[in-house]
This record gives C-alpha cells, structure tokens and sequence, in this order.
C-alpha cells in the first residue's frame, strides 16, 4: 500500500467483529500503534469524528483516548483545533533522554529492592512479546511494549510520582524512535532489557544501574545521530 493509501485510510477495520463496542484502553493501543507505525505521519492533523468512525465510538471515548495521549505529549491538543501527532526537535530530544536517565537510575534501584518473583516473570512475559514482534516485523506493537517495560520497571520501583513522569516520557521517546529508526532490530533491544531484568532478579542494584545507563546511552546516539 503506498504512502497516500496509507494517509488515506490510516485504521482500517480497527472494530471488533464481536461487534462489542471498543473501551479507551482498547483503543489507546491501537492508535497509538497507528502512529509509530505512521499510518497517522508525524505533524499529521486528525479529528474526534475521523477517529470515532474509524473505531465504531462516539467522540467521548475519543476524547478521553486523545486526553490520554496528549498527557504523554504524544499529540498536541490546542482549542478549536485538530490533535496533532508531536514531532520533537534534536534539542527535544536530548532533553527527553537526559530527564529519563537521571529518572531510570533511581527507578532500576528500587526495583531490585522491590521485585517479586512474579514480577520478574511478568518483565520477561513483557520482553518475550516485543522480542515476537520483532521478529514478525510489527514495529509499532515492538516500541510500543519496549516503552511498556520500562513503564513496568517504573511500577515495579513502587514510587508513584517517579512513574507518573516516566509515563510523560517513555511515550515521546517511542514517538521519536518511529520517526527516526528505520530497522526493527535497532531500537530498545529486547536483549538490552532482558540483561536489565537479570540484574533486578539477583538484587544486584550496581549491574542494574550500569546496563540500564548503557541502554539509554545507546538509544540516545542511534536517535541523535539521525537529527
């Protein structure tokens, strides 16, 4: 399917065939997928009833999907106006990866105190989901859930006001790897997180904190080296 194809019907058949009408967290996912696999492109506008029609909802679901987004700066909402997707500058950027660094440090150490056994499984359920999609290709769904584990981490650590920032970043970050890397195998790799998870599970705080600092350090030189 060529570019105007893919801008012209950019969610096609998003309904479920069941006919059960879709909630905000059915739909979050798959818009958000739509746009880092830029069947919605980057800067693009959208509107409420665009989006309703498109998954069988009335505006207010809508509403509160894009409310959602916006929240992870992942869209712009601006009175009177459609949502637009963000498109964040090198400068942006840096900054983005700066603040998720010094944040991910102290999230990775509280981890390995926190961690459950349980937990542990759930990361490495988490990691074995983006390693399939990987595999199959499917690169919004990969940066999606690569996002997700760190997201978990953050949850896992038990500090609420940490995760709540973490959430306005990791998203704008898989919004800046779909623009900017091109190979499924380059961004995030499931490998780097499932070293991550390693260290959390033998409590080993210092190997955590070494590997998450060298994880970061390598995604910020993949997407800067594209700006």
């Amino acid at each position: 399917m060529n570019v105007q194809a893919l801008q012209r019907d950019p969610l096609p058949c998003l309904r479920l065939v069941s006919g059960k009408k879709l909630s905000v967290d059915d739909i979050y996912p798959r818009l958000f997928d739509a746009i880092l696999e830029q069947r919605i492109a980057p800067a693009s506008r959208f509107t409420e009833e665009s989006l309703g029609e498109s998954f069988g909802v009335s505006r207010s679901v809508i509403r509160r999907v894009l409310a959602k987004l916006s929240h992870q700066q992942v869209i712009i909402l601006r009175p009177n106006q459609r949502a637009q997707v963000a498109a964040p500058d090198a400068q942006q950027t840096r900054q983005i990866l700066e603040a998720r660094r010094m944040t991910e440090m102290t999230v990775v150490q509280l981890a390995c105190a926190q961690a459950t056994s349980v937990q542990v499984r759930q990361l490495r359920d988490l990691i074995a989901r983006e390693r399939d999609c990987i595999e199959r290709d499917q690169r919004g769904p990969a940066i999606r859930l690569s996002g997700e584990f760190h997201l978990q981490l953050a949850a896992i650590a038990g500090n609420g006001p940490l995760a709540q920032f973490l959430n306005s970043l990791v998203p704008l970050t898989s919004l800046v790897i779909a623009q900017y890397e091109t190979q499924a195998c380059t961004y995030c790799a499931w490998q780097e997180h499932r070293a991550i998870v390693d260290a959390v599970e033998q409590r080993d705080s210092n190997a955590a904190v070494a590997l998450m600092t060298r994880h970061l350090d390598h995604l910020e030189s993949k997407l800067l080296m594209h700006h």
